[in-house]
């Protein structure tokens, strides 16, 4: 009567213990102390089963510890003593040498065979589901009681239900974190305009979500968008699809595997990176059309003024004007053809002179000797624009009036871009209307588009040279 009033006392105590908290973890080490203290066990070890993968794994000890920077343990139902009680539903008790059992198993990184006797029995549902096992070592060799065996069986039972409580709650917990990170998604996707800081934001919320080692978000082209943090044991792809069309993969590395739910949570941030990906490309397609819009608008006015300039002169010859204009127009061309090929907001000037060099060369004189010396320049769509025309200008110039020999340099100096075109003609002849006409675009240009000077040299030949501020 005493023994069993003792047990009695001791499975109320054990059972209101872990009842006291809902926290998994803390439900799991509550047990592994307080079986130990119940039995007066030197160690305790509780196992979880993991229906996915049908293992048993190690979430819980007392009286020893795991080396740290290791695997967990973990065994199938049928291996080891305590997977043996957790397949045959039923406990087993070995009094001394355990270690030497035929179903023992070793772990390098658990000292279990430092105990010398076991009784470890399943950790059952009240359906008769294994929820998981559990066991209590001694290091002095012990023959535990039938009434032991029996009290520990009714701590198990009771256990089962407190795990799942636990696990319920740590879902229901598992469930508000879910829906807090799909916020915040919501949240970074719909209020910044910009899409890299959505990306980032995607990025970083998924790591925090699922515990990973690191994610990207990866392009229909395979540019990686957003890579953050380290590659695992472990990883996932998700596609992200918009209008069932897949515009990229949401990658996510983590050094344990993917559970169902976390696949579920990261199928919902896929979702919502996609709508991100559109929006933020919906966002930049607005914004290039604007200053696609802005630039047209801009050059047709120089356009306009171009024309009107040219109508102003006098004693004009109507085909030479419309080709010169038809030039003029092919310059700006070059331009944009120059911007969209590189898809940046400046234009490498070399590769702009060499195009519109051979479209002049071509239309007026391909006989003529062009030599280039062209350093690399970088100069902003607009301002290139103006260069465009000022160089269209004194080249066909250089063509029409000059020698046989043509020279095109493009060089920085002291802070300033220098282009100089240089002939071996007679000069430059001020009484030309066209010549005129030309050189009052240039100077125009010059000085209000590029905020610089021209300079004109005819000692030898024809030089112009035009400087401007980089």
């Amino acid at each position: 009567m005493d023994q069993s009033a003792r047990h009695l006392g001791l499975l109320t105590e054990t059972i209101a213990a872990v009842n006291s908290s809902l926290d998994l973890e803390e439900v799991l080490g509550l047990i592994a102390r307080r079986v130990a203290a119940a039995l007066e066990a030197d160690a305790c070890f509780v196992y979880l089963y993991d229906e996915r993968s049908d293992e048993l794994v190690l979430r819980a000890t007392h009286g020893t510890h795991v080396e740290e920077l290791t695997r967990t343990p973990r065994m199938n139902p049928g291996e080891g003593i305590t997977g043996t009680a957790a397949a045959e539903r039923a406990p087993i008790m070995i009094a001394s040498q355990a270690h030497l059992d035929p179903r023992f198993l070793s772990f390098p990184n658990l000292p279990e065979d430092q105990y010398e006797s076991i009784l470890a029995v399943p950790i059952l549902a009240r359906t008769g589901k294994l929820d998981g096992a559990l066991n209590v070592r001694t290091i002095a060799p012990r023959t535990f009681t039938q009434g032991e065996i029996e009290l520990l069986l009714a701590i198990a039972t009771q256990v089962a239900h407190s795990i799942e409580h636990a696990q319920l709650y740590e879902q229901a917990q598992r469930r508000v974190h879910e829906l807090e990170a799909l916020a915040r998604i919501s949240e970074a996707v719909s209020e910044s305009l910009y899409l890299e800081e959505s990306l980032e934001a995607i990025v970083k919320t998924t790591i925090g979500a699922v515990g990973a080692t690191g994610a990207a978000l990866v392009l229909e082209d395979g540019k990686i968008a957003w890579p953050e943090g380290r590659a695992g044991a472990y990883a996932v792809r998700l596609p992200l699809r918009w209008k069932r069309r897949q515009i990229g993969e949401l990658v996510c590395d983590r050094d344990t595997p993917f559970t169902d739910g976390d696949q579920a949570l990261l199928s919902s941030i896929a979702s919502h990176a996609a709508v991100a990906l559109e929006h933020g490309r919906a966002v930049l397609r607005g914004v290039l059309a604007q200053e696609i819009h802005h630039r047209v608008k801009n050059n047709l006015q120089t356009v306009a003024s171009l024309l009107r300039l040219q109508a102003r002169a006098e004693h004009l010859d109507p085909r030479k004007a419309l080709d010169d204009s038809v030039n003029r127009v092919l310059a700006i061309a070059a331009v944009h053809e120059v911007l969209m090929e590189r898809r940046e907001e400046e234009v490498e000037l070399a590769d702009l002179l060499d195009r519109l060099r051979a479209m002049l060369v071509q239309g007026l004189a391909s006989g003529k000797e062009v030599e280039s010396a062209l350093e690399p320049v970088q100069l902003a769509g607009d301002r290139a624009t103006a260069l465009a025309l000022v160089f269209s200008e004194l080249f066909q110039n250089a063509l029409e009036h000059g020698g046989t020999a043509v020279r095109v340099e493009l060089a920085r100096r002291d802070g300033d871009v220098v282009l100089a075109i240089s002939d071996d003609g007679s000069g430059i002849d001020a009484g030309a209307p066209e010549a005129g006409t030309g050189l009052s675009i240039v100077r125009a240009l010059v000085r209000d588009e590029l905020g610089g000077s021209l300079a004109l040299d005819s000692a030898d030949g024809l030089r112009a040279e035009v400087v401007f501020p980089a």
